[in-house]
């Protein structure tokens, strides 16, 4: 072996030692010793192919130093996905990093002093110097949390010009020699290090990663605007290195091949699921062939975008079916973007929702820019080998009948034969037709209604007197009191609050309704509670809004009550909410004279939601009895910091709650840790009991009945896998006349409700608390 070929192997063994030693200096898990492993060998190999291709006969101390440098990006790279990056991880891979940096300073000196300078040393080191900035910016990303994605743009940068180049010929060219280049490439390296370091606030290392990512667009994009200048002076460009074209290539099947296996549930998401043979994989690559070169490079745009608006579906899919545990609704889920974004920045800051989103746009854009180039290039390969290609499109037919005659699954369960984006768009199609149809006979049943007509003197008579609130509890949701880890604390404090009641005078009886929505929707729950209607789609939600189906706010305001929505976590006018419920008034956010703080989403705690009504519709003597939904969002993602209860003498104007956001935990400490955020979730329904119980014991009041119950459960973060949609709900009151009315319901005595409870569906209650309170309407469904 040539002396010069000795030096990939001493790199290589280099590296794998240093892997070595921070296993047993810090430990890696798996995935360290895979990154770092594969990693090593491909600096082996891609170093000594250009060994080869350059005829190089001395390696030299300069491309020693460089290849030091490189063992160093490959350690880094394995703590980067390996360890957790914190406490000894983080110091040694910030300590690897900045050696890394600093002998950068050292080998173009050595290679000038030495006489040793060389195309070859150059990209070598330019390479290295791609390869460590793309290495900490993925583990910037591991460190801030995948709100920060768009870090990754800096790291792939140079990557993502090499595969432009492989497809735009004058993006080889060389450039003029530009020292602000090298300057610029060094500032990456500093600024991505520092930020993973940690010793800078969050605000100031996001304003230093904006300030880098600024920086990298103008080099490389004077780069690209020189040569796109330059590109028709008649020069010819450099042919792409051997190994771009194979690489580009490999890249692009990759990519196509993901996209065409991409499952729609995160829960069937692995690596084993490469593994499935898409029809649309075969069909492809035969169209490629048959079809005409002009047809076939229109139809491979055509096909790459189609492909892109059905992966970004999948993942839309696989979000809802996540959160919401349904699918994703191309029609009306729109809707969700604006509240989302909203839980989004009470979660992790405005700065870096605008981040994520901006992260996710751009992610976007590569997938409509990558899938249609890969398309094109494997279309041009395949019509290179057309014999090839057609064997491979036949092998892929007859694996994926073979797979689909014989049930053949890969490990997790999911079947090697997939024709998932077919399916995807199939499932897209029918659901549009769905909605449409649903249109129609939705609004049939809005136009049902067996109550409409009851004279208003015949209405809810039993309840004569008597103020009535019907109070959401955010997120309480059956696997509050069952079937988790935390529900043991929900349990007993509902037990607690059962007995103080009962001293207190109350009796109570609960169950459960299934819930339209889950993970959120909240106003899906609202609607079909108050309408006795199923609405559990945004579509059926903004139809029913703009109708006069009666709720039950509007059936009270009918028989002579006063009405009231209470609705905290309302920031803006709503006036068709107010119209569609009947309520003679709607208190948003602004309304009830709160000059305390936010906790996070919840604009008010819960106790100051309470406390607040009372005094502005409760604590008159002469008055009409009020009926009041009342909404507590205090148990709302992402359930931390929460407040402490206060004596209600002290509530006041909300000033007493100033400095309690500060003592809890903030979404961001806990959003990487699901198990406090299961926790915190349990904490933050107790607190909302708490508050309500406390209410009604301060108060007591022999005329109040309280319907108290979820909107939805949690999302499966918390809820786990296949949870339910059901949710408790309970009746309170002290006259003994209400209890025994509602007798025939079959609820059990207290407020936790027994496992064996009835469960009704959450459209049902309506139409049989206006029959059990009414005069007429008995029969009505």
């Amino acid at each position: 072996m040539p002396e010069v070929q000795r030096w990939p192997w001493v790199g290589l063994t280099a590296s794998l030692l240093m892997v070595v030693l921070l296993d047993l200096r810090v430990g890696l898990s798996e995935v360290g010793w895979v990154g770092g492993g594969v990693l090593a060998v491909g600096v082996a190999v891609l170093l000594g192919r250009a060994l080869v291709r350059t005829r190089t006969r001395r390696f030299g101390s300069a491309n020693a130093v460089t290849l030091s440098r490189s063992a160093l990006t490959v350690a880094v790279a394995a703590l980067a996905v390996g360890t957790d990056l914190r406490g000894r991880a983080l110091v040694v891979l910030v300590s690897l990093a900045a050696l890394a940096l600093v002998l950068d300073l050292v080998d173009g000196r050595v290679a000038r002093r030495t006489g040793t300078v060389s195309t070859l040393g150059a990209r070598f080191d330019m390479e290295v110097d791609a390869l460590l900035v793309l290495v900490l910016s993925v583990a910037v990303v591991r460190s801030l949390g995948w709100s920060v994605a768009w870090v990754l743009v800096i790291g792939a940068a140079r990557y993502l010009l090499l595969a432009a180049a492989a497809v735009l010929p004058w993006l080889r060219e060389p450039t003029p020699v530009r020292p602000w280049a090298k300057v610029v490439a060094s500032v990456q390296g500093v600024a991505l290090t520092v930020v993973v370091a940690g010793v800078l606030p969050r605000t100031v290392a996001l304003g230093v990663l904006v300030a880098a990512l600024a920086l990298l667009s103008e080099s490389f994009g004077w780069q690209v605007r020189w040569l796109w200048r330059h590109r028709a002076r008649g020069r010819t460009a450099r042919p792409a290195p051997a190994v771009v074209a194979p690489a580009a290539t490999a890249a692009a099947a990759l990519v196509v091949w993901a996209a065409l296996v991409l499952p729609d549930r995160a829960t069937d998401l692995s690596a084993a699921s490469l593994l499935r043979v898409p029809l649309e994989g075969a069909v492809l690559l035969g169209l490629a062939v048959l079809v005409p070169p002009r047809a076939a490079r229109a139809a491979a745009v055509g096909a790459g975008l189609v492909i892109a608006v059905v992966v970004l579906l999948k993942v839309l899919e696989g979000v809802f079916w996540g959160v919401f545990d349904r699918p994703f609704d191309l029609l009306n889920d729109g809707y969700y973007l604006g509240p989302g974004f909203g839980v989004l920045v009470d979660s992790i800051g405005r700065a870096a929702a605008v981040g994520a989103v901006a992260a996710l746009v751009l992610a976007v854009v590569a997938l409509a820019v990558t899938l249609p180039w890969s398309l094109l290039r494997l279309a041009r390969v395949a019509r290179g080998r057309r014999a090839l290609a057609l064997g491979v499109a036949a092998l892929m037919a007859l694996l994926w009948v073979g797979a689909t005659v014989t049930g053949a699954r890969i490990p997790g369960g999911a079947g090697v034969a997939t024709a998932s984006t077919t399916t995807a768009a199939y499932d897209q199609v029918t659901r549009l037709r769905a909605d449409l149809a649903d249109r129609k006979a939705f609004g049939a049943a809005i136009r049902h209604d067996s109550y409409a007509n009851v004279p208003p003197d015949r209405l809810l008579t039993a309840l004569r007197g008597k103020d009535v609130l019907l109070v959401f509890v955010e997120s309480y949701g059956r696997v509050a009191v069952e079937g988790s880890h935390f529900s043991p604390a929900v349990s007993s404090a509902l037990v607690r609050g059962t007995q103080r009641l009962t001293a207190a005078g109350y009796a109570t009886r609960s169950a459960y309704l299934t819930s339209p929505t889950f993970g959120g929707g909240s106003w899906l729950a609202h609607a079909t509670m108050q309408s006795g209607l199923w609405v559990d789609s945004q579509q059926r939600y903004d139809q029913l809004l703009s109708t006069r189906r009666l709720t039950l706010s509007a059936a009270f305001g009918r028989a002579g009550w006063r009405t009231v929505l209470d609705a905290p976590a309302t920031t803006r006018p709503w006036p068709q909410g107010a119209r569609f419920y009947g309520v003679d008034r709607l208190y948003g956010a602004a309304d009830v004279g709160y000059r305390g703080p936010a906790f996070s989403y919840a604009t008010m705690p819960d106790q100051y939601v309470l406390a607040a009504l009372h005094r502005l519709e409760l604590a008159g003597k002469d008055r009409r009895p009020v009926m009041a939904e009342i909404d507590l969002v205090s148990s709302h993602h992402p359930w931390t910091p929460l407040p402490r209860m206060v004596g209600w003498d002290e509530v006041g104007d909300g000033s007493v709650f100033d400095d309690m956001p500060s003592q809890g935990l903030s979404p961001r400490q806990a959003v990487g840790d699901p198990d406090r955020v299961r926790e915190l979730y349990g904490r933050s329904i107790v607190y909302s009991w708490q508050a309500l119980v406390s209410y009604l014991d301060h108060y007591r009041d022999p005329n109040l009945v309280v319907i108290a119950l979820g909107d939805h459960q949690p999302h499966r973060s918390v809820s786990g896998r296949d949870p339910g949609r059901d949710v408790p709900v309970s009746v309170i009151a002290q006259d003994p006349q209400v209890l025994r009315a509602i007798t025939g319901w079959d609820w059990r005595p207290g407020l936790l409700p027994a496992p064996d409870a009835p469960v009704w569906p959450m459209d049902r209650f309506r139409n049989t608390f206006l029959r059990t309170f009414s005069l007429e309407g008995r029969n009505p469904s």
